[in-house]
């Protein structure tokens, strides 16, 4: 008969599962902005203390058809600047990463398992991704220093499906194997534009933080349903007009398995919220 203790140990070996509120293109030149340090702090957090050999990176600009996921199987690509009408200088920026086609097929071996669709292409990183761990991830300062498999959301915006994808990746964590969600828990970009002159917070972008952190935090028997019903709340779909930058906590929250949700920081700002989880603990080093 197994020790409680040691599953507990276990628990604490494995990396846990993270979703960051990552912004656009600025966002890596907006130093002074409250996310900017809390992302870094978090970069530091997963460099000392998880330290992981590989990460599964999920963001928010990549979205396939209705129920096939693509992958990144190459070791090296370009970076993809999937922006427009920025400064010139946005287009030169440099992140250095590689990729790895075995984790590629360690992940299209969990999901192919569990019956979803995945398909290998080459593909570099989106500035849902980059854009954000330049800050995480400072390569002068805090190196990430592993490879990065980047996997596609799937256009059909159903929440349940993308916690199945979580689920059927979840045991990737075994393997010291770190998943990374990026997105915003409240994403309302035609709200923002016209909030740029008031500075005013939309309620929805309280309202809604704080129902997301209430179903993510929820007990793991619990949370699905939880998150489940979050679109269906009236405050849903002004938080989330579309949905591309919420799924990827539900890949988070379907991949975090037995461990519990913790919102380390959150921030609504006019129709946006900054929200930062780990579902799981982090080892003591």
């Amino acid at each position: 008969m197994s020790d409680p203790a040691d599953t507990q140990n276990d628990n604490l070996s494995r990396p846990p599962v993270y979703f960051l509120g990552i912004g656009g293109p600025n966002f890596m030149e907006d130093t002074e902005h409250p996310a900017y340090a809390q992302l870094a702090a978090v970069g530091r957090e997963i460099t000392t203390q998880v330290q992981p050999r590989a990460v599964v990176v999920f963001s928010a600009h990549w979205q396939e058809g209705p129920s096939k996921i693509k992958i990144n199987a190459a070791e090296r690509t370009d970076l993809i600047y999937d922006f427009y009408n920025f400064p010139p200088h946005y287009y030169e920026y440099d992140y250095p990463n590689k990729g790895s086609p075995e984790v590629a097929e360690k992940v299209i071996e969990k999901l192919s398992g569990a019956g979803i669709e995945v398909e290998k292409v080459a593909r570099g990183l989106d500035h849902g991704v980059w854009a954000g761990f330049l800050v995480a991830f400072d390569p002068e300062k805090n190196p990430l220093n592993v490879p990065i498999v980047q996997v596609s959301l799937c256009s059909n915006g159903d929440v349940d499906y993308h916690y199945r994808i979580g689920q059927a990746l979840e045991s990737l964590r075994d393997e010291n194997i770190l998943i990374i969600c990026a997105g915003l828990a409240v994403h309302n970009l035609r709200d923002f534009r016209a909030m740029r002159a008031s500075g005013q917070t939309m309620p929805y972008a309280f309202s809604f933080d704080e129902a997301l952190k209430e179903a993510a935090t929820a007990e793991p028997g619990q949370r699905q349903a939880a998150m489940s019903a979050l679109m269906r709340r009236s405050d849903g779909r002004q938080a989330h007009p579309t949905v591309e930058h919420l799924l990827p906590i539900y890949v988070s929250a379907g991949a975090a398995g037995a461990d519990v949700g913790e919102r380390l920081w959150t921030l609504p700002e006019k129709s946006l919220s900054w929200a930062q989880y780990r579902f799981g603990k982090v080892a003591a080093v």
